[in-house]
């Protein structure tokens, strides 16, 4: 088939690279000029595991284009899929504009090319429920072609997404048109040979499939963190309770493990998104407000734990292992560890930051306010603590004695619960996590280790 895919972000170029990678041709557009040419020459814009073989093969293969020019992508997809921005507007509700502008400027052009053919546009973006409609009376009123309006929105976790999009564990078609239902079952058969199912149902159900779908992984997540909290009050160890909940398969293991919180681009806004949705048709999603309250609240929890130990954190040294919201992305956006470097920054302390692949992200965010450091051990030089954020394999067993020579005092602030507290306690380290008993060696016996 031949696939258009408006947007190269995070979904847009994970989603053309893999249908071209299914023998599909594939072009994508962009307003980006340098984005773009960039992407001609064979460089990938994004971090994402996997996804650049993929990239350079179908590049040389000559299935996957790319292209400034709208007008060029329409006249050439049969399907076109909508990959664009829908960032969180003010007042937490999902912002349509960039889908609306360019839903416009498809009409025309569909209207303006007198051998335009059937046409089939996609939502793949994440969109609030009735997206579709508006999608639809958008075209309707700048074309009197024939088309279909599809919401096929995607599953795809950062870090996996290659693996997701080519190994589906569900396809969701969201479109009353038997036609449309037709193609777009065609163009993913070949991704669920397995026996995996394609969903069809209404528009307004897909729509919102995808944001109830992670508002209630954002709740289980939010949950753990609330009992790992309480856990800390009472003298409980949360993974003992975490392993003991996980058993019963009503549960599950997933999204158990507490921390300092949900990032990235999904969760945070899908849920404010789900959730003023809901205002506008007079109904509160009364645990989704308090799932966004207690998230923001757990992102910084170390904080207060910080100064305790410390005491005023001006002029204090501190080492951060991990910036992007979760391991295998470089996606920083609504990573706690940026919350907490802002209140930390605040706080008067000297920061030095470390990230296998958020690196450049970050020194665009704050520039020469933070330190960044060339290696994980670099970023401990005579640091009086180390905060760990994000939870890279390369975290999981370092050098524990060369942390001990490089650090000030031998203390971790854990936001991820990476090791277990009686190790720590035997290799001589403070160690403060979540939902555990703290290990504190006392001051007097640190230089013994």
């Amino acid at each position: 088939m031949k696939i258009t895919v408006v947007g190269t972000g995070y979904v847009g170029l994970v989603s053309g690279t893999c249908f071209a990678e299914s023998g599909n041709e594939v072009t994508c557009i962009d307003i980006n000029e340098e984005k773009v040419k960039k992407m001609k020459a064979g460089q990938i814009p994004i971090y994402e595991p996997g996804l650049e073989t993929l990239f350079k093969r179908n590049i040389k293969a000559g299935r996957l284009k790319f292209a400034t020019d709208l007008q060029e992508g329409v006249n050439f997809g049969e399907i076109i899929f909508l990959a664009l921005p829908t960032p969180e507007d003010e007042d937490g509700s999902a912002d349509l504009s960039y889908v609306k502008d360019v839903a416009a400027r498809i009409g025309e052009i569909m209207e303006q090319n007198p051998e335009s053919e059937y046409k089939i546009i996609v939502n793949k973006s994440t969109v609030p429920v009735g997206t579709a409609e508006i999608v639809t009376n958008i075209l309707k009123e700048r074309t009197g072609k024939d088309f279909d309006v599809v919401s096929n929105p995607e599953f795809l976790r950062e870090g996996f997404a290659v693996d997701d999009f080519m190994k589906p564990e569900r396809i969701i078609i969201g479109t009353e048109s038997k036609r449309a239902g037709e193609k777009m079952t065609e163009l993913y058969e070949p991704f669920v040979r397995s026996g995996n199912p394609i969903i069809m149902m209404d528009p307004r159900s897909a729509e919102i499939t995808k944001y109830a779908a992670n508002s209630f992984l954002a709740l289980k997540i939010t949950f753990m963190n609330e009992i790992a909290n309480f856990a800390e009050k009472v003298g409980a160890d949360v993974d003992k309770i975490r392993i003991g909940m996980g058993s019963d398969s009503r549960i599950g293991k997933r999204f158990l493990f507490p921390g300092i919180g949900y990032g990235g681009s999904c969760f945070p806004k899908d849920v404010k998104a789900l959730y003023k949705t809901g205002l506008e048709h007079q109904h509160e999603f009364k645990l989704l407000k308090s799932v966004i309250e207690v998230n923001d609240r757990q992102k910084t929890v170390l904080i207060p734990k910080m100064k305790a130990y410390l005491g005023d954190l001006k002029g204090k040294k501190i080492a951060i292992w991990g910036l992007s919201f979760k391991p295998e992305t470089d996606d920083i956006r609504e990573a706690p560890a940026l919350y907490m470097i802002d209140e930390l920054l605040k706080e008067g302390a000297e920061l030095t930051v470390f990230d296998p692949e958020a690196m450049d992200n970050v020194r665009q965010k704050y520039g020469n306010r933070l330190n960044y450091a060339t290696g994980l051990y670099e970023a401990l030089n005579e640091a009086d603590a180390l905060i760990i954020s994000t939870e890279w394999n390369v975290f999981r067993t370092p050098d524990f004695e060369e942390m001990k020579k490089r650090l000030n005092r031998p203390v971790i602030f854990d936001g991820r619960n990476l090791y277990k507290p009686e190790r720590m306690q035997d290799l001589g380290f403070d160690y403060i996590s979540i939902g555990r008993k703290p290990v504190k060696i006392p001051r007097k016996l640190w230089k013994e280790f």
